[in-house]
């Protein structure tokens, strides 16, 4: 058996805790264990605040989340309509810059930087991350995905 919903969001910061909120409600209720969902929340409110930080002008004001819990494998997508990533950054690039953000990389991440390390932490907290850019259209689209481990008696594994 499987799972799967999309929501067309808002670029505003209340989308945030409620694409959370169903991420986590979905896999509780599939018996999917604490830890997991757990991850998977900052992961999917890390990629949402990026969406809605970087995700377009104001013209562009939706985003779009999928999550797919398929067997033993949950995958998150989040497409925006930005300018998307580009391969490198010039080290002068300006903080008010609307050019493409660059696709991430580790060294990239200061430890003492207060923004930019949410595409870290979704590294750190899935198991398999891709950036792209949207094919024939302006935007990025981050999808990641984390095995899952399943509570005592959960109900979407005996389903299948």
């Amino acid at each position: 058996m499987s799972i799967w919903w999309s929501l067309q969001l808002r670029r505003e910061a209340a989308s945030v805790p409620l694409a959370r909120r169903l991420l986590l409600g979905t896999m509780e209720t599939a018996g999917v264990d604490p830890d997991i969902c757990y991850d998977l929340s900052v992961a999917l409110s890390e990629a949402c605040a990026n969406a809605v930080e970087h995700g377009g002008d104001a013209a562009d004001g939706d985003y779009r989340v999928t999550a797919f819990i398929d067997g033993d494998t949950c995958r998150i997508e989040v497409t925006d309509s930005g300018p998307g990533f580009r391969p490198s950054q010039p080290p002068d690039r300006s903080p008010t810059d609307r050019t493409p953000a660059p696709v991430p990389t580790l060294a990239q991440a200061p430890a003492d930087a207060e923004d930019g390390r949410g595409l870290f932490l979704i590294e750190a907290l899935t198991d398999h991350v891709r950036y792209r850019n949207r094919t024939g259209r302006r935007g990025a689209v981050v999808s990641f995905d984390k095995i899952l481990k399943w509570r005592e008696g959960a109900a979407l594994p005996m389903a299948s």
